[in-house]
């Protein structure tokens, strides 16, 4: 094991701000992820790692630069600097997930780790917060190393859409209600942005609206959290 020196300390700052790369500070998360992820090294304050790194080139640091460079407060002295393996993008086989500009990264987090116990196929985070965010990998749990996740602009979603008739159903609270609607088909669900909704042209190739009924005279609940309802009211008969 190497001692880190300052001038790959300073790279690694710079494509941190780049937000090119993947800055895992949780020993679980990295652990799982290692198999699925193209890690660059590993720095650590242990004179022995907690997990196997395989063949990943590992650093010896101090705690002072796990905590410049880690996203969390109080990070667990290891962090695993890695690539992002990006899937090739093709047609979707079974129900799946579209993000429509969705900006807040804990409910981009918390719809992937739901996308992937509900056995959803493919998530689509169309202009939406970045794969590599932090907080997006944290909420997520590391679910999204064990998901198909497809980054692009919503022009290219919707190009790809049209071409692959791919079925749409957006959450909207004037929808029919998902817990009177029978799905026999794979369907993409769409949740879009936390403030506007899904955005009008996506709107326009979604074939039906969902919605959950509520009581209390609340109108709508966190993107999150009704993505993950829907979501889960789709996929329960399969489990």
């Amino acid at each position: 094991m190497e001692r880190a020196t300052k001038e790959l300390i300073s790279n690694l700052k710079k494509q941190k701000q780049q937000k090119s790369l993947l800055f895992l500070d949780n020993v679980k998360i990295i652990k799982d992820a290692l198999p699925k992820i193209n890690a660059k090294l590993i720095l650590s304050t242990f004179e022995t790692l907690p997990f196997d790194a395989g063949d990943v080139k590992v650093y010896r640091t101090d705690d002072r630069t796990i905590n410049m460079l880690a996203d969390t407060v109080t990070p667990q002295g290891v962090l695993c600097v890695a690539e992002f393996k990006r899937q090739e993008l093709s047609p979707t086989m079974g129900n799946f997930l579209v993000l429509d500009a969705l900006q807040d990264p804990g409910n981009a987090g918390t719809l992937i780790r739901t996308s992937v116990a509900c056995g959803f196929s493919a998530v689509f985070l169309v202009d939406s917060v970045h794969i590599t965010n932090a907080k997006l990998v944290r909420s997520s749990v590391g679910a999204v190393f064990n998901q198909n996740v497809f980054e692009m602009s919503k022009e290219e979603f919707i190009e790809f859409a049209v071409s692959n008739k791919l079925p749409l159903a957006k959450c909207d609270m004037n929808g029919e209600n998902i817990f009177k609607k029978v799905f026999e088909n794979p369907i993409g669900v769409v949740v879009g942005n936390e403030g506007q909704g899904v955005s009008e042209e996506i709107s326009k190739l979604c074939k039906t609206s969902l919605s959950i009924p509520m009581k209390g005279n609340i109108e709508s609940l966190n993107a999150g959290v009704s993505g993950s309802i829907i979501m889960y009211q789709i996929a329960k008969n399969s489990f």
